[in-house]
């Protein structure tokens, strides 16, 4: 994506939304998505889950945001680990 400069601060702002959007927009849209997804894969647990608090729903969420994270995070580790084996 291009660097973009402006004069003020209202015509960065009204940069942001775009009211008639073509389809170069869509594909950037797209593509900003999917790269969303690659970063940080969806983590979507299959069935229902039923919760006494929202406080405990939050928990659950927050549990699974962690263990996916970690995933990830143990996912690279390793690649870099093997990168680093190979040198």
């Amino acid at each position: 994506m291009p660097v973009q400069k402006f004069k003020s601060f209202q015509e960065a702002e009204e940069m942001l939304w775009v009211m008639v959007p073509d389809a170069n927009y869509y594909r950037r849209v797209a593509r900003h998505w999917d790269l969303v997804n690659q970063l940080r894969p969806p983590n979507i647990q299959k069935g229902i889950f039923k919760f006494k608090s929202i406080q405990e729903a939050n928990q659950h969420r927050d549990n699974i945001d962690f263990e996916s994270a970690l995933r990830i995070y143990l996912e690279r580790f390793e690649k870099k680990k093997m990168i680093i084996k190979k040198h």
